[in-house]
């Protein structure tokens, strides 16, 4: 089970999150009140085990400064969480290590996910960051063809079930496992990532980070 932590603000936080078995970890660049400048996001990233993912987080952003704040800041992956297009996610796909597409549970982008070409998806509540998940069901009856990340009000209560229901490939949090916004509580942060690790006949199937990622996308 791929496991992002995301909505990192501080070094403390994500190297918590790395010692704890977190595979990925998430700087956020859009709006937020999670959001880091590329300044703070490369003085963590460098500070990062090699075996840790680091993702940033952009909405709507033009696409040269999104690959221009991917080279200033040595993060791995790029996440597009707007309203991007097909043509627009593949023009940074070909310009950046990886990218994953995040989109609302059950929208035409979901559906149409074909589209995008091969990058990674990412399936979210309709607002991002609001700690509310969505009707799991939607993925159970709209399946899509490739393996995606979900995420959308995830927490150390409710992952294992949400894992068990619709089998994803990966989970993200940010907000569930927060003492406030940007600041991670560990006690969360571990239980979270225990849950997530203890799903049923999941938690061998990804062999570690670089050989998961690496793993056609189709």
């Amino acid at each position: 089970m791929f496991i992002k932590i995301c909505g990192m603000t501080n070094a403390e936080d994500a190297l918590l999150a790395a010692g704890l078995g977190a595979d990925a970890v998430g700087f956020v660049f859009a709006p937020s009140p999670r959001q880091v400048t590329p300044g703070r996001v490369r003085s963590i990233v460098e500070r990062l085990p090699a075996s840790t993912l680091s993702v940033g987080v952009f909405r709507n952003e033009a696409r040269e400064r999104v690959v221009d704040i991917t080279n200033r800041t040595g993060i791995r992956v790029v996440q597009l969480h707007g309203n991007e297009s097909p043509e627009e996610t593949q023009w940074i796909a070909e310009r950046v290590p990886s990218v994953i597409r995040a989109v609302p549970a059950g929208s035409r982008a979901m559906l149409e996910h074909e589209a995008f070409g091969k990058v990674r998806f990412l399936i979210d509540a309709a607002s991002p960051g609001s700690g509310e998940t969505f009707d799991w069901e939607i993925l159970r009856h709209n399946p899509i063809d490739r393996d995606y990340i979900l995420a959308g009000g995830l927490n150390p209560d409710n992952v294992l079930d949400a894992i068990e229901t619709v089998r994803p490939w990966g989970v993200d949090v940010a907000s569930g496992v927060e003492k406030r916004p940007g600041i991670k509580d560990a006690t969360k942060l571990n239980q979270f990532i225990a849950n997530a690790r203890s799903a049923e006949g999941l938690q061998d199937v990804n062999h570690g980070l670089a050989d998961a990622w690496d793993e056609p996308v189709l």
